[in-house]
């Protein structure tokens, strides 16, 4: 038998294996890695797949180890963990909810705002959806909300950090599916590609995410007028609406400030990613001392945080590499190729292909694993065909962020499901989910459709 047919065979096999066992619950990183190790050994028998490919592992950790870019991830998961601990998420909540609590649906208006903003100083859902869940979810059932809508708000929100920048999604995209492209010019005879860089990736993010906060709030709107009762108005005390001013300058200005800051100096070239980190995580620990709230406690759990949060991040890279090694090595990219240049539709039906694909692994892979193991070994060929780099990257961005979102096996629901009281059933969370999944869905369709919504801004700007 050909060894490059037993090799293609193997690498599809490999990309099954691989996700039946991470469906039987066995550790990521590990999976990655050692299934792919299995494989190369079964195909290295069948004389399929040569055992010094492998050596190629050491230069990409060296590569990862020594990219500047990506020391932008831990600095941005350090200020989101500060922000978080140091209690000013609560008060931004607290805030935002006397600013918009005259009118219906306003706490609802609120907690999209607030997600909003976590999102562009945490980067991580996960992180963001408890931290709303926590301080939301009891703040909207006192207020007499309806249940499934205040769920669905909050999965919603909590999403956001997915899309919104800094994503650390974004940066590892930004960063894999720059090198990406470079390859894809020069193997189409451009010797002189035009650079993309995660600053990119942050700027065609930046008018997408914008667009999901105006959805999200327009929906809590017509849902105000058509169902008054599921979102009622929660009148600020005149005692309380006395020092609104103040409370706006105090809880709302700083954490804005800083992420203006952040967000400002990388998307007006002023700073790198990993130059504008450093600035959030110092800024994130000056705000949590100014407010008082900077004690030994709150620093260990921030370090500890970031570092479990990183770690596991870099080891799923990790394992991925692995993945990626033997599986192109087996001609897996040959059968990929194959695949999406065959499809009716082109680089459009490609692009829609893939895309699904990533919805559905989103419902039992986490975000860094899909783009560790599906962006290797399709974006090459969606950027061959002609797919612009950056509105490639942001549409995975936003379709993963719907696949958190879907009923029944989103993340999102359940990391709200893990901190929802007993009152609060999971069918409630479901089906305060679905008019959200199908508002992205809408949000999906539209960049689709006018592509210029995501690549406007960075051909302005760079």
């Amino acid at each position: 038998m050909d060894p490059q047919l037993i090799g293609e065979l193997l690498a599809g096999l490999m990309f099954v294996g691989v996700i039946g066992f991470l469906m039987l619950g066995f550790p990521v990183a590990f999976t990655l890695a050692g299934t792919s190790i299995l494989f190369a050994l079964v195909g290295y028998g069948l004389g399929a797949f040569d055992l010094s490919n492998m050596s190629a592992l050491a230069g990409r950790y060296t590569g990862y180890m020594t990219n500047e870019v990506l020391v932008a991830v831990p600095l941005f998961i350090f200020m989101g963990v500060m922000l978080e601990r140091s209690n000013i998420a609560e008060q931004l909540l607290t805030t935002m909810g006397k600013l918009f609590g005259n009118m219906r649906g306003g706490l609802g208006i609120s907690v999209v705002v607030v997600g909003a903003l976590l999102a562009a100083s945490t980067g991580v859902v996960g992180a963001t959806v408890v931290t709303m869940g926590l301080i939301s979810l009891p703040a909207m059932m006192r207020a007499g909300y309806d249940p499934k809508l205040a769920c669905g708000t909050i999965c919603a929100s909590g999403t956001l950090g997915q899309i919104i920048p800094p994503s650390t999604v974004l940066i590892f995209m930004g960063d894999m599916i720059a090198g990406m492209h470079a390859q894809a010019q020069m193997s189409l005879g451009n010797f002189a590609p035009s650079a993309v860089s995660v600053g990119d990736l942050f700027a065609g993010a930046f008018i997408p995410g914008l667009l999901l906060v105006v959805v999200y709030i327009g929906y809590i709107l017509v849902k105000a007028v058509i169902d008054p009762e599921s979102c009622p108005a929660t009148p600020v005390p005149e005692d309380e609406r006395k020092t609104l001013g103040r409370d706006i300058v105090f809880a709302l200005f700083p954490p804005l400030l800083l992420i203006v800051a952040v967000l400002g100096s990388i998307l007006g070239g002023v700073a790198t990613p990993t130059e504008a980190s450093s600035v959030g995580a110092v800024g994130a620990t000056v705000l949590a001392l100014l407010r008082g709230r900077l004690t030994w406690g709150i620093i260990q759990h921030t370090v500890r945080s970031t570092a479990k949060i990183t770690s596991m991040i870099f080891v799923i890279l990790f394992g991925a590499s692995v993945f990626s090694v033997v599986f192109r090595q087996l001609g897996g990219d040959d059968l990929v190729h194959e695949f999406l240049t065959n499809i009716p539709g082109g680089a459009l039906g490609a692009m829609i292909a893939v895309m699904l694909t990533m919805f559905i692994l989103g419902f039992i892979l986490d975000t860094f694993e899909i783009i560790f193991i599906v962006l290797p070994i399709t974006a090459p060929t969606l950027l061959l065909l002609g797919v612009d780099p950056i509105w490639l990257g942001v549409m995975i961005g936003v379709n993963l962020q719907t696949s958190f979102l879907t009923p029944p096996f989103g993340f999102a629901l359940f990391y709200l499901r893990g901190v929802a009281p007993a009152n609060v059933t999971t069918g409630m969370i479901y089906k305060g989910a679905i008019p959200f999944v199908l508002l992205q869905i809408l949000a999906i369709a539209v960049l689709f459709v006018f592509p210029e919504l995501v690549t406007w801004l960075p051909h302005l700007l760079y």
